[in-house]
């Protein structure tokens, strides 16, 4: 036998005590959630090597015919430098490469220095598709001693550092950058 009324009072009263089990158990998970991802960030992360020494890294890329290669000693004085970390399969490292080449003449008193950690034959297709014998301020190797990315604590590619004429770091860039935007980042240090 059962009270009228009284079958109703209880589901009310299990779906209310559901409904705050549920509600303290969503609050405890996202606690959770955010404890787990704070302990997640780095402590006492030392600061990126291109920080610390804000001039052109010590680099050392071995040139398109296998034997010679160049370091910063190779850039030519007072001019300034786009150093450019890139793969030869990357669409965007391509992207980069086709707007640079195709205004090219603002580039003209910069010195540009590619490197890439991919393998050398890749390297040197990529070296010949776009014809940088061409262009005799471009200097071209593979970073095989992997310095630069670590460097520079890279994330994506394709990867521009600019220098100023005395070799001073002036900003980064990751990914596709216009032409404009990276020569009003080399102008800006000028001013």
């Amino acid at each position: 036998m059962t009270i009228p009324g009284t079958g109703h009072a209880v589901f009310c009263f299990i779906f209310i005590k559901k409904s705050l089990m549920k509600r303290v158990l969503i609050a405890i998970l996202c606690l959770f959630f955010l404890y787990s991802a704070h302990s997640q960030t780095p402590v006492n992360v030392p600061e990126a090597p291109y920080l610390k020494n804000p001039g052109i890294p010590p680099f050392k890329i071995l040139q398109v015919d296998s034997i010679h290669f160049y370091t910063r000693d190779d850039i030519k004085k007072n001019r300034k430098v786009l150093l450019i970390f890139f793969s030869p399969d990357c669409e965007h490292c391509k992207h980069q490469m086709r707007d640079i080449l195709a205004d090219f003449s603002k580039f003209k008193d910069i010195e540009i220095v590619m490197a890439t950690f991919q393998p050398f034959d890749e390297m040197k297709s990529f070296y010949n598709y776009f014809r940088i014998v061409d262009h005799p301020n471009i200097l071209m190797g593979r970073d095989e001693k992997y310095l630069l990315p670590p460097y520079y604590r890279m994330q994506s590619l394709p990867f521009l550092g600019l220098y100023d004429k005395k070799g001073n770091f002036i900003t980064r860039f990751e990914g596709n950058q216009k032409v404009d935007t990276i020569l009003n980042a080399f102008q800006l240090k000028d001013k």
